[in-house]
């Protein structure tokens, strides 16, 4: 259960790029200050866990004095707390003008297993100091998780074609990884937020104990100026399970609105 709450939060990480690539980003943020993200994780019909995103002003001082505090917050709801129980944070520091993170941490309850981490970047010299040690990046542009899903909502996709496959690099459990993304294109979809035009990603997954061996992980992420992942669905070796948002506030944009960089 531990490594498929993982993939659900690696979920988030949803849009990346090509290998030793420096991406290029809009140079305004499509979030602001207060926006609020609530998701609900449902195995087949059964809901799982929940999941909150949040946008704050940092308090904490930095290089650059305009910066953000990303924060998450993930645990096991209905059936499932009662033989699994999970209560993760994350936390992510990151300069709101090009959104690399400064810092982040977190704080994991999982079972029996716990962890937490305290790491520092170092862009300029790709590293980052976690509490097992200094770790190498093969790019200067790189992440926590959490910093990656926010990067990732900025990136300039005015290039992206059908088909083409991208990677992110972000550090996670003491080792500097990457994950790759296929763009497979544009479509609307039904959520519990209304029909909205989305665009439609596959992010790579690896068969295993959890997922069958043609399994897919499709994630939808809104056409419009907030880039918000609204639904991923995955095939798993005993059914299915799905992410959905449920509830959005404190937008920039209003839920749908195209804008300049809408595909």
């Amino acid at each position: 259960m531990r490594k498929l709450y993982l993939l659900i939060f690696l979920v988030f990480s949803s849009l990346s790029w090509a290998q030793a690539q420096t991406l290029p980003y809009l140079p305004d943020p499509t979030y602001k200050e207060g926006e609020k993200l609530t998701y609900k994780l449902r195995y087949g019909i059964i809901s799982a866990a929940t999941g909150t995103l949040q946008v704050q002003k940092s308090k904490l001082r930095f290089s650059n004095p305009n910066a953000f505090h990303l924060s998450a917050f993930g645990q096991t709801s209905g059936a499932f707390s009662v033989f699994y129980t999970v209560k993760n944070q994350y936390d992510s520091y990151i300069d709101a003008d090009n959104y690399l993170p400064y810092l982040y941490t977190e704080d994991i309850h999982e079972g029996r297993y716990t962890r937490k981490e305290y790491a520092t970047f170092d862009h300029k010299n790709k590293s980052v100091s976690g509490r097992k040690g200094t770790f190498k990046s093969p790019t200067s542009q790189f992440f926590d998780l959490l910093s990656a899903y926010y990067f990732s909502r900025n990136l300039d996709l005015s290039s992206l074609k059908k088909n083409d496959t991208f990677k992110i690099s972000y550090f996670l459990n003491d080792e500097v990884a990457q994950l790759g993304v296929k763009y497979i294109g544009v479509e609307k979809i039904k959520t519990t937020l209304g029909t909205i035009e989305c665009i439609k990603l596959s992010p790579e997954i690896t068969p295993g104990r959890i997922f069958k061996k043609n399994s897919q992980l499709f994630l939808w992420v809104t056409n419009d100026g907030n880039r918000i992942p609204v639904k991923a669905q995955v095939e798993i070796l005993i059914g299915s399970i799905t992410m959905e948002l449920v509830q959005a506030s404190g937008l920039k944009y209003k839920l749908g609105e195209r804008v300049s960089y809408s595909k």
